[in-house]
């Protein structure tokens, strides 16, 4: 499988092993973790509003050949109305700031309906896998990939703190397409000049990340809640610290709390980094066939 293909299975996958432990304490889970996907209020395999938002991302790429907010933005209420890119006919598990801004959009068709978020919450996240995907194969400039970032993440969510995290993700996978390994990659977003886009104190939100080094942060210490910034520190040490996919992925979703988001951003970045995902946990997608063939239609449309 081609390293797009398998971070955008990547994602469905680690999305889908946290879908079934979603808000679980963690507690709950060190006593016994989960090492396989499981049924939960919804189907063994189901994955949820992320996967559905970076497919909407992709789906609207395919047709206009270009960012079109508009157009992504209509295939998001597509999803929330008709069910379409969803694993079981309906929307479930998204974010409350995603939501509110499509039904807004619903009401006056204004891709201006994203919301200020005093959360700053993971939601905006998942969907950035295929602006990274597009900004490298396109090769773009950092000044193009803020841009796409921000407008992308802005549909929804529009605090900076929120842009930030989406754009050091989208970054750190470019430089893992680009041939870097994970600790390199690593080293490369932490030197990044953020102050060409953002506001000091909007940098210093990720200062245990950016300007510490989050691999030596203790287990204990890390948060899996919903808060965006939470979110990337969990999903850096999980990569940074695991050996293989699937180490990965057990480790990021038996944390619990938002497992389903942090799934899906340690099981896209894994993509990017290991050919390895487990068949057993492919096999058990939802939809599988349907997945594939649009992560094939997407890379051939970016090529």
């Amino acid at each position: 499988m081609s390293v797009v293909r398998n971070a955008i299975m990547g994602l469905s996958v680690g999305e889908a092993m946290g879908v079934s432990v979603r808000g679980k304490l963690r507690e709950e889970l060190l006593n016994n973790p989960v090492t396989n996907m499981i049924p939960s209020d919804v189907p063994e395999g189901s994955w949820s509003f992320g996967t559905t938002s970076s497919l909407c991302v992709m789906e609207s790429i395919i047709k206009c050949g270009e960012i079109s907010l508009n157009d992504i933005m209509h295939e998001f209420l597509e999803s929330l109305e008709k069910g379409k890119y969803t694993a079981l006919g309906e929307v479930f598990d998204i974010d409350i700031t995603s939501k509110s801004s499509i039904k807004k959009y619903s009401e006056t068709l204004n891709i201006n309906s994203g919301s200020s978020d005093i959360k700053n919450s993971n939601g905006c996240l998942a969907r950035m896998l295929p602006i990274a995907l597009h900004a490298h194969s396109y090769k773009l400039r950092d000044n193009q990939i803020y841009d796409n970032v921000k407008s992308v993440c802005n549909l929804t969510h529009l605090d900076d703190v929120c842009v930030l995290g989406c754009y050091i993700y989208v970054k750190y996978l470019i430089f893992l397409l680009n041939g870097k390994d994970k600790y390199a990659s690593y080293n490369m977003i932490k030197f990044l000049d953020y102050l060409e886009f953002f506001d000091e104190d909007i940098i210093e939100y990720y200062s245990r990340l950016l300007k510490g080094n989050i691999i030596n942060v203790r287990p204990l210490d890390l948060k899996s809640d919903d808060y965006i910034v939470h979110t990337l520190e969990t999903a850096f040490w999980m990569i940074l610290n695991c050996s293989s996919f699937a180490e990965s992925i057990v480790g990021a979703i038996n944390l619990g709390g938002s497992s389903d988001v942090i799934g899906a951003l340690v099981g896209s970045i894994a993509g990017c980094i290991y050919d390895s995902i487990p068949i057993k946990w492919l096999d058990s997608l939802i939809k599988k066939e349907y997945l594939e063939s649009e992560a094939t239609r997407f890379e051939n449309a970016i090529k």
